[in-house]
């Protein structure tokens, strides 16, 4: 699977732009500021519906615009499918694959697996564990829409719950067959969920583990664990003994909405804290190849590859096995920005790779000769 064509119109600093690419490594080159990021986010809005730095629609619109199109061709298995995504003020998204609106949005998700790796991600490591439960989420939902719609009835139990528990607060009674029932409902679903996760880690812990070494060529070791409140005690069983404790802070505190992954280095110690840059970095590229071996196998054909603004942080030496890794065929096609066009184009010389690269200026893009 490859993208063949993208066009964009009155998307964030875009008026318009055409771009055709190969099949193969594909780079955004320019200033800070001059649009790669974008082109890449373009794609990402044809892949998952959504941008992957900003969940409001509108603010993708061009300044002193009313509307926004993305659009792509997508060649797969010999089929070429062109799928449109339009957004104008106060309207709903509309997105179209070959002309044919969809009705929910979840039904797009997966046919066109992505992975995209920048510098926001290192939120995953530094930030609260919502931002590590997302991440596990989304890897699952481009494999299973069932997860998808499973998630979204588990989020809305538990703010039903909340509420419930908020509405009792300086009250003595609380609805207490009102709260069997939710709880009866978080259960099923949170155990459903906690079980694909699980699923889910045994079969992504050994790419994660592959991909780190080959980039670390095995100097440090890390680790991985999946946490969750399910995993010692039963959910139904937790949900009565912080019955008192959910009261008095108004939110449900035990459930699978806690999980967490655990992230260590050098003997179990937090990577957030004694992992230099360079082995965050390296940790957050090894979980996207994971993601990405992860969805190939599933969806038995390969991802697109984004890989934005990378090279900051990595060594020379793991920068050169990394191009080295995903620019073999195996990895499919591939889309990588950087400041430097030189550096890009010796980085893929020294390893006998072609490169198409698109210099970017001022929201144009042109085709490096």
């Amino acid at each position: 699977m490859w993208l063949k064509r993208l066009s964009v119109l009155n998307f964030k600093n875009y008026s318009e732009g055409e771009l055709e690419f190969s099949s193969g490594v594909n780079a955004f080159t320019g200033k800070n500021g001059a649009g790669k990021t974008n082109l890449l986010d373009a794609i990402h809005y044809l892949s998952l519906c959504k941008s992957y730095f900003n969940p409001i629609d509108s603010q993708q619109i061009k300044t002193g615009e009313n509307w926004f199109m993305v659009q792509g061709s997508f060649q797969k298995d010999g089929v070429s499918d062109v799928v449109s995504c339009a957004v104008k003020r106060n309207q709903k998204k509309q997105f179209h694959r070959n002309k044919k609106e969809y009705n929910r949005l979840a039904d797009h998700i997966g046919l066109f697996p992505l992975v995209m790796i920048t510098p926001n991600d290192n939120q995953i490591i530094i930030e609260g564990s919502e931002f590590r439960r997302r991440f596990m989420d989304n890897v699952i939902s481009q494999t299973d829409n069932q997860y998808l719609d499973t998630l979204i009835k588990y989020n809305k139990v538990l703010q039903q719950r909340n509420t419930l528990l908020k509405q009792a607060k300086g009250q003595y009674q609380l609805d207490l067959s009102l709260l069997q029932v939710f709880d009866g409902q978080l259960v099923e679903i949170g155990n459903q969920i906690y079980k694909r996760r699980l699923e889910f880690i045994e079969e992504f812990l050994p790419d994660f583990i592959t991909h780190y070494n080959f980039l670390s060529e095995e100097v440090e070791e890390v680790k991985l664990t999946y946490k969750s409140p399910l995993e010692n005690k039963d959910f139904q069983l937790l949900l009565e003994e912080n019955l008192e404790k959910d009261r008095y802070l108004e939110r449900t505190s035990q459930g699978i909405h806690r999980d967490d992954l655990v992230f260590t280095i050098h003997q179990d110690m937090p990577l957030k804290k004694f992992g230099s840059q360079g082995q965050q970095k390296t940790f957050l590229i090894a979980l996207k190849l994971a993601q990405f071996s992860f969805l190939k196998r599933n969806k038995k054909i390969n991802p697109l590859l984004l890989l934005d603004d990378i090279f900051d942080r990595l060594d020379q030496s793991r920068t050169k096995k990394l191009m080295d890794m995903v620019s073999e065929e195996n990895f499919g096609q591939i889309f990588i920005t950087d400041v430097d066009t030189q550096r890009l184009s010796d980085i893929f010389e020294q390893i006998h790779r072609e490169v198409r690269i698109f210099e970017i200026e001022n929201a144009e893009a042109k085709l490096k000769v």
